[in-house]
């Protein structure tokens, strides 16, 4: 194995991890690893289908949490958001776009860690559950970036873990198959793709399989600062890697 194949698969083992803890986050975790030996046209279908694959490993342990009631909004919201994000990114600086949401994901999630009491709203209800749904969508249609504003939000409703857990797994893996279902139209899912989608494979079914296992020995108070300690990593992440990689 060179280190190109090592990167892959060490990408694909921490990316899958962090999925089975949190149920999101594949991308934001590998992508640093598999962006130093891999074009972004082949890691960006390589994030969907790793994530798709740790989402769907998982999503038996977590089907008993999922509320179709209360996702349904954040679903369909993010299916209409999806080609609106895809038709604006010609239309906007994407890296600059990246660094004003790593800055808003840098200063809520230090504002909620060092904070002792939770901020909960209650307002909105369906309606404004699908318009944060709208956002993830267009984010990852724009960005690929569909899980924080979600994840954000269930955490300010004040859901359970369960709750939360369930909410961005259905969420996420609805999206992830449409811009799978894209990306296939579009002719990206090349046999490159292939070959390091094998590679990573044993990384990804290995970490999201750890990842799960402590996410059920997790209180609602630990997973929470973990989702937070996450969008936080992601927001430095989002700024380090436009800004000094790029």
């Amino acid at each position: 194995m060179d280190f190109a194949d090592a990167m892959i698969l060490g990408g694909a083992l921490s990316g899958g991890f962090v999925s089975g803890l949190a149920g999101f986050g594949t991308g934001l975790t590998a992508l640093s690893m598999w962006l130093y030996v891999v074009p972004p046209v082949v890691a960006s279908p390589l994030v969907v289908i790793c994530s798709l694959i740790s989402q769907v490993q998982t999503l038996p342990q977590i089907w008993h949490a999922i509320t179709w009631r209360r996702v349904l909004p954040f679903i369909v919201g993010g299916i209409a958001g999806v080609p609106v994000g895809t038709l604006l990114l010609p239309l906007i600086e994407v890296a600059l776009f990246k660094t004003l949401i790593g800055i808003l994901l840098i200063g809520y999630c230090s504002f909620m860690l060092l904070r002792r009491n939770g901020l909960h709203i209650t307002a909105g209800g369906w309606a404004a559950d699908g318009v944060v749904g709208l956002f993830g969508g267009l984010l990852g249609g724009l960005a690929g970036l569909s899980g924080p504003i979600p994840s954000v939000w269930a955490g300010l409703r004040g859901w359970g873990k369960d709750e939360k857990r369930g909410v961005f797994q259905a969420f996420n893996t609805t999206i992830l198959l449409l811009a799978l279902a894209t990306q296939a139209y579009g002719g990206f899912l090349t046999a490159e793709v292939g070959r390091v989608t094998l590679l990573a494979l044993p990384g990804t079914l290995i970490g999201s399989w750890i990842g799960r296992k402590i996410y059920d020995r997790l209180g609602a108070r630990g997973f929470d600062r973990i989702v937070l300690g996450i969008l936080l990593l992601s927001g430095i992440a989002l700024i380090v890697f436009t800004h000094v990689v790029h």
